[in-house]
């Protein structure tokens, strides 16, 4: 089992920790409903170094990743980053994935279950002038997200932040350290990801003078369990639950980084074929008014007939009610639609409802 090099920070602020992707990672500090509200409402911090980075570089770089990758990398320039997906010969998706341009190369940035997965498949897809390297190991990697996420950061450092935009970032200083000043997150907030080097005397250093800088804000930190209510609230897709090498970027809208005019791509042919033949299936978002609690996999009905299943779902501390995403057949995707799910054997009323659930 790995540990992050804020492993003794966490223990020394209370967290509950679990296993995940072959780290020890905190899932919760004070509690889940507590630290999302935090962050929707000031600002907390998550520990996110387990997230895999891989360096792309070489002549034949941008040409390996348009191969690779859905989204059209030719439209970033230094300091832009993408978001995309790569997907295997039949459209299931291997993994969804940022890409930095960093100038001379190019920075992956993807899921920590999948990392291994994705740099196996990137070496599979390799051809001409390519460099592939796992940097995974030599950043940590924090996001510090909220409202006021910017005010915190912003007494770190020279750089500035507010003309940072989104999907953007600059290199510069953070408490006196060489960092990624990266304005993304996965939580619908404002907010700021910190990559910089992997070592634990740099990483506290960092984690202190980020807690001081916030304090007058009343700063937290923010487990796993948290980080995953604050996306669904948003509905961004979680890999291995609402994503995965069953399902193709087209029926869990993600259409908008398909870009089928940028050139040959990995399942190009396959995905315009399901796009002209029409879906069978789509990923919605839905929302319960009973205190019910959707979870992973259970069915989804439309009276006595089986529709679907659910692929996320959580109860939202933001609007005190249940919900979740899941796949459905296309004649029941329309918002508005009322679903039943099969909780606990019972089916409980539905209604298909457009993410993100929270409107910013």
């Amino acid at each position: 089992m790995k540990k992050t090099p804020f492993y003794e920070m966490h223990k020394k602020y209370g967290a509950k920790i679990v296993e995940f992707a072959g780290f020890e990672m905190p899932v919760q500090y004070e509690g889940i409903i507590a630290e999302h509200k935090k962050v929707r409402n000031s600002v907390g911090v998550f520990d996110v170094t387990h997230m895999g980075e891989i360096e792309i570089s070489g002549s034949g770089a941008l040409d390996f990743i348009q191969k690779i990758t859905t989204n059209d990398a030719s439209k970033l320039e230094e300091g832009k980053i993408q978001y995309s997906a790569m997907c295997y010969k039949d459209g299931g998706i291997v993994d969804d994935l940022l890409v930095y341009h960093c100038g001379s190369y190019y920075m992956l940035v993807v899921n920590a279950s999948n990392k291994d997965k994705d740099f196996n498949w990137m070496m599979e897809n390799k051809s001409g002038d390519v460099e592939i390297k796992d940097k995974s190991d030599e950043f940590s990697l924090l996001a510090i997200q909220g409202p006021d996420s910017l005010k915190t950061i912003q007494k770190l450092t020279d750089a500035d932040l507010q003309g940072i935009k989104y999907y953007h970032f600059v290199k510069g200083k953070v408490a006196g350290v060489d960092a990624i000043i990266s304005r993304t997150g996965y939580t619908g907030e404002l907010g700021f990801e910190l990559y910089f080097k992997s070592d634990i005397e740099i990483s506290e250093k960092i984690w202190m003078a980020i807690f001081e800088a916030g304090k007058e804000f009343g700063i937290a930190p923010i487990g796993l369990g948290a980080r995953d209510t604050l996306r669904l609230e948003m509905g961004m897709c979680l890999y291995g639950n609402d994503i995965d090498q069953t399902t193709h970027p087209l029926e869990a809208g993600l259409g908008w980084i398909t870009k089928f005019d940028k050139g040959e791509f990995n399942a190009k042919d396959v995905l315009l074929k399901a796009k002209n033949e029409g879906l069978k299936r789509r990923l919605v978002g839905f929302t319960i008014e009973d205190k019910a609690f959707p979870r992973h996999n259970y069915e989804i009905f439309s009276g006595d007939k089986k529709i679907g299943y659910v692929t996320s779902g959580t109860f939202s501390p933001v609007l005190n009610y249940s919900i979740g995403m899941g796949y459905v057949e296309k004649e029941f995707s329309n918002e508005g639609t009322v679903i039943d799910i099969m909780i606990r054997n019972k089916p409980v009323k539905a209604k298909v409802t457009k993410p993100p659930f929270v409107k910013k």
